[in-house]
């Protein structure tokens, strides 16, 4: 990348790339890559495990009595039980073992950061460094009942409940999944024309391929009873008290659709660019090579996203992509290996710098971006004095994204730290209404944790809508004993509580 040398804090104001510079425009253009080229640019980050490689990577297993590996699953996957299914020939019962806590276990296998759940626990990383690929091992299995094209749950009878979910991103279809299961009737209000959220519009497009995102959704819609009705934007086509009103039950899972700004003058330049906007049209685009690409990126943050969009944007066709992050390596969001694979690709990743103006030229277009470099004092970070010009054609904005309020607001609905309150069931502070997912405090912007959100919610909106006895063997006897039956949590449906959680 070509940059200016450090300067000290008395020059960073008139600092500059070279005399010339308000006078030329970005080098910004769509086929930068020979015509052939793109057909592959974005090929399976990791191909699938063949028969034979899933059964020698699921022989590496020991089956643990107390696996760390399920403890650090969000969903409680139960994974030494799916890979010894695997290990014995029976891969679509793995899938089942998988789906029935997971039922986007799919992608999940495709875009968990497995290195820090379940794959950084494995006794064999402990002992040895080289964990078994469960996250591999978990895209064979639900890829194979996946091409069956047979859905592996039953929907039970129906109840006469109509439960009404705001958004159809991994919280909502994973809620969906289960409440019809359960014999309810879902409506998903979803603002886009496509449902699966970020894993539709957010994912590193080498991730998941061929509209894997698409064939998953249609299986997930297979159990019958859901129905999405699209670009239903809330407190635009529809509204909380209409939704309150008209079903027995609202899930909020809207994720966040806000972006945090940097808080510069000319951020507003046609070349500043929302990272996740530009993932979401590259993902969507019928011809790749009209896609927009600077010559020199500088990608800003530290999480995914910001991983996500400089691998992409070095693979259009990007000579120089810089990502900057205010903080050392030890805080960055990404994993230690998704840092390596973007420096793989060519990407240069810089740390210790944080955003403090930008260049433009005559026309408005920014032409540079001048950091100050960082450092810790008393536990604080702050900035040294020092800084760095970076030339930069476009520039992305990878800094987190924040929950829009504003259909919210006259509802009742409590907030903490600018997302949704909620509750251990994930219940708000307005009766009737569950939230979860990214929108939800305390969210960790994960999909497999918005996969258990949705989870979590359902069966409190079951329990909640179905409040009845159940039928327990013995029941009368006991209470009349003043006892309680061994073993049985009367919060738990008995369905769930007798096969252990699966459905």
């Amino acid at each position: 990348m070509r940059s200016m040398e450090p300067s000290t804090k008395g020059s960073a104001g008139n600092s500059s790339i070279d005399a010339n510079a308000h006078a030329r425009e970005p080098d910004i253009r769509g086929g930068r890559l020979a015509a052939d080229a793109y057909q592959h640019v974005f090929d399976d980050l990791h191909p699938p495990l063949s028969p034979h490689e899933a059964l020698v990577e699921s022989d590496r297993c020991y089956f643990c009595h107390d696996a760390p590996c399920m403890n650090a699953c969000p969903t409680g996957i139960d994974i030494p039980m799916f890979i010894r299914q695997i290990n014995t020939g029976n891969p679509k019962g793995a899938a089942k073992t998988i789906l029935s806590e997971n039922i986007l276990g799919g992608m999940c296998a495709r875009v968990c950061p497995t290195e820090t759940l379940c794959e950084e626990v494995c006794v064999r990383q402990v002992a040895e460094g080289k964990p078994v690929k469960i996250g591999h091992l978990q895209r064979y299995a639900t890829d194979i009942l996946m091409v069956e094209g047979k859905h592996p749950f039953r929907r039970a009878a129906p109840t006469g409940k109509h439960i009404a979910i705001v958004g159809a991103g991994p919280a909502g279809l994973s809620a969906a999944h289960r409440l019809a299961t359960y014999g309810h009737q879902v409506t998903i209000f979803e603002a886009r024309p496509k449902g699966g959220g970020l894993n539709e519009y957010g994912i590193a497009t080498y991730k998941a391929v061929n509209n894997f995102a698409q064939r998953e959704l249609e299986f997930v819609l297979q159990i019958g009873g859901i129905n999405i009705e699209y670009n239903q934007r809330l407190g635009q086509d529809i509204s909380i008290e209409t939704l309150k009103s008209g079903y027995d039950a609202v899930f909020l899972a809207m994720g966040l659709p806000g972006v945090n700004n940097l808080g510069l003058a000319g951020e507003d330049a046609p070349n500043v660019i929302d990272a996740v906007d530009y993932i979401a049209n590259l993902r969507q685009a019928k011809d790749l090579s009209s896609l927009p690409v600077g010559r020199d990126i500088v990608v800003i943050g530290g999480g995914m996203t910001a991983i996500d969009v400089a691998i992409q944007t070095k693979k259009l066709g990007a000579e120089n992509v810089t990502i900057v992050y205010r903080r050392d390596r030890e805080h960055m969001n990404a994993s230690a290996y998704e840092q390596e694979l973007a420096q793989i690709q060519g990407v240069v990743i810089r740390h210790s710098l944080q955003p403090h103006a930008l260049e433009r030229n005559a026309d408005g277009m920014v032409r540079a971006i001048t950091f100050e470099y960082t450092t810790v004092r008393d536990g604080r970070l702050c900035g040294t004095g020092e800084y760095l010009t970076l030339k930069a054609d476009q520039i992305f904005k990878a800094i987190g994204q924040k929950f829009e309020p504003d259909p919210l607001r006259g509802s009742g609905i409590g907030m903490a730290g600018g997302r949704i309150s909620v509750d251990a069931e994930r219940r708000t502070s307005v009766p009737g209404i569950w939230a979860g997912g990214d929108c939800v405090a305390g969210g960790q912007d994960l999909t497999v944790a918005s996969v258990e959100d949705g989870k979590i919610a359902a069966e409190s909106i079951h329990a909640t809508l179905m409040k009845q006895p159940y039928a327990v063997e013995g029941f009368a006897d006991t209470v009349l004993s003043g006892a309680t039956p061994a073993g049985r949590d009367f919060s738990v449906p008995l369905d769930v509580h007798l096969t252990g959680g699966q459905i």
